[in-house]
């Protein structure tokens, strides 16, 4: 079979989301957690949902022991399932969702010779839900995922599709594509030891190739500082660099001198600027300042990032930190995605949190089911 992965623009069935359950997110197994910061976090998750609910559908998984919490906090047009969870971002542990474009020569296994993987049978234009490995990104040690390993298949069955089994682990905020066959990733998420080990830049693109259509890896060599520390994915490419049109690039860049990533942004934006997509063209590279606010309050260089924004339909839901470069980060998503409202939502808590709003949320492209 052939598989082809749509860009996150084109049209969505619906959003699906996690529910944030009780743990580091909510601030309730650290050290200083307390019930302020659970509010925060839940406040910030079901402000997200709630705000995609204007444009496209929204379904949520919620931890058992926090239903009536959910209930309490999601507008009622949101679609609650009940799902025992570790944690709450579900671009990572979801499913990445692809068309099925029928039969096709070759491979479909990562790492194997083999003749094909059987485990989705599905009609040719129908959708398929890919489920990748999840380990806790990299099997860290603060991680658990005996839950959330299970959430791509969940998800898949409550969306009615067939599963596409990936032996590669690999998240769904450790790649981007353009919808016409190319892909951009840091090297340092599938070829980590912590969850590839042994594999090869070939491997993995054999992989992407088989599962998501893809034609051409743009390989990055790493993503920004601060993600290479305690709670970091190691490297993922949506704080980094984004595809809102197929041939443009919108990639993060640090201002700050003092900022370890003002040379890790410059050398991404001249990689990027050399680089051709899958149909040969050279990318008109679009750079997004960081905030201003580049150090936290222990003096540590943060990660925040207006790369990290949500395409839905009609709209961006798009990071903002009430900072000096707020409007600036606006008017270039603006002019990126021509057409679609720019919805400007503060994240810094989420970010505080571990990620932001792509993080949170995953895309079900939407099938045309007429005749």
């Amino acid at each position: 079979m052939t598989y082809h992965m749509p860009a996150e623009t084109a049209r969505h069935e619906r959003t699906w989301m996690s529910f944030p359950p009780r743990g580091y997110v909510l601030g309730d197994d650290v050290p200083g957690g307390s019930k302020e910061a659970e509010r925060e976090g839940i406040a910030m998750w079901s402000r997200v949902a709630n705000t995609i609910s204007r444009y496209e559908p929204v379904s949520m998984l919620v931890d058992p022991a926090l239903l009536d919490t959910a209930r309490e906090h999601l507008e009622s047009s949101i679609t609650i399932s009940e799902f025992a969870l570790d944690d709450c971002w579900m671009r990572d542990s979801g499913p990445t969702f692809v068309f099925d474009c029928g039969d096709s020569n070759g491979s479909d296994n990562f790492g194997s010779q083999g003749t094909g993987d059987s485990s989705a049978a599905a009609m040719p234009g129908s959708l398929v839900a890919v489920d990748w490995i999840f380990n806790g990104w990299g099997q860290q040690d603060w991680s658990r995922w005996d839950h959330d390993e299970l959430i791509a298949k969940e998800v898949a069955r409550l969306a009615g599709t067939p599963v596409l089994h990936s032996d590669l682990v690999l998240e769904g905020g450790g790649f981007h594509v353009d919808g016409e066959g190319t892909a951009i990733l840091t090297e340092t998420v599938p070829l980590d030891p912590g969850r590839n080990p042994g594999a090869t830049k070939a491997l993995v693109e054999r992989e992407l190739h088989n599962k998501l259509g893809i034609d051409k890896v743009i390989w990055l060599p790493r993503g920004l500082t601060r993600d290479y520390s305690t709670f970091g994915t190691r490297g993922h490419i949506d704080i980094v660099a984004t595809m809102p049109q197929p041939g443009m690039v919108v990639v993060h860049e640090q201002r700050d001198p003092n900022h370890p990533d003002y040379e890790v942004s410059r050398d991404l934006i001249a990689r990027l600027q050399r680089a051709r997509d899958a149909r040969g063209r050279q990318l008109t590279v679009v750079p997004i300042p960081a905030p201003q606010h580049s150090f936290d309050d222990d003096g540590q260089p943060n990660d925040y990032s207006y790369v990290n924004h949500y395409a839905a339909n009609g709209a961006v839901i798009a990071c903002v930190f009430e900072d000096g470069n707020d409007d600036e980060a606006l008017d270039v998503l603006a002019q990126a995605y021509p057409g679609r409202e720019i919805v400007p939502i503060p994240a810094r808590p989420l970010f505080e949190r571990g990620g932001g709003i792509h993080c949170i949320t995953q895309q079900q492209p939407y099938v045309d089911k007429r005749d």
